[in-house]
């Protein structure tokens, strides 16, 4: 299988990352983003493209995929609407668009958020604009197309954010994380799990088109069964 990951700098990206990584299924894994990664292997390569919304001057990189793994997103923290959805939608957009073209037979992986909005019209401002995105991206045709709604995430293997104060709710938590786990393994996820999942997903598909937390728990479970 050979994989797009966009946003493999963020938490959930550098996830996402290893798992692909570890996979001996996983042939080549080829990052897009506007900065280096610094990370060494056989069967990754990077893609330095500052222009996210524009990829016509690439496209020519980005035929003969597998699966897209879209984990490039923003924190709405002072961001106005517009500027918000000319970022979280208008860079999801402009790539899957293009993919789709590319890649007829690819599958779509967007990682949206607990809460998402599918009726684009409650009164939580990203949520809409995830809900739009999430909406559009199951229209194009693709092969396939997921989208994960994971709720609280416990990163590991030194996965960390960008945010200084999702670092800070991480660092001050990370002690009850593990036994959030437990108790609610439902609503809790690892990095891992998302990666696993996304792995799964689009290998063998899911029954849904939409996965909330214990989707996404139950589309890793087999996986790391077969891991292990």
């Amino acid at each position: 299988m050979n994989v797009l990951l966009f946003g493999a700098t963020g938490m959930v990206g550098q996830g996402v990352l290893r798992e692909c990584l570890l996979d001996p299924d996983v042939r080549l894994i080829q990052l897009v983003g506007r900065t280096s990664l610094g990370v060494q292997d056989q069967k990754l390569r990077e893609i330095l493209h500052q222009d996210l919304w524009h990829y016509e001057t690439i496209e020519g990189k980005l035929s003969g995929f597998d699966a897209c793994f879209f984990c490039l997103g923003v924190s709405s923290a002072g961001m106005g609407e517009q500027e918000y959805e000319h970022v979280t939608y208008g860079i999801t957009m402009a790539a899957a668009e293009a993919l789709s073209r590319l890649n007829p037979r690819m599958t779509f992986i967007y990682v949206s958020g607990a809460g998402t909005d599918s009726s684009e019209q409650g009164r939580t401002m990203w949520a809409r604009i995830k809900g739009k995105t999430e909406n559009a991206l199951l229209r194009l045709p693709f092969a396939a197309a997921y989208m994960f709604r994971p709720g609280i995430i416990q990163p590991l293997y030194g996965a960390r954010s960008k945010t200084t104060l999702v670092r800070v709710f991480y660092r001050l938590s990370k002690p009850l994380l593990p036994l959030l786990r437990l108790a609610f393994p439902d609503y809790v996820l690892s990095t891992q799990q998302i990666g696993q999942a996304m792995l799964a997903a689009a290998r063998r598909g899911y029954p849904k088109k939409i996965l909330e937390s214990k989707d996404i728990r139950a589309a890793a479970h087999p996986y790391a069964e077969k891991q292990t």
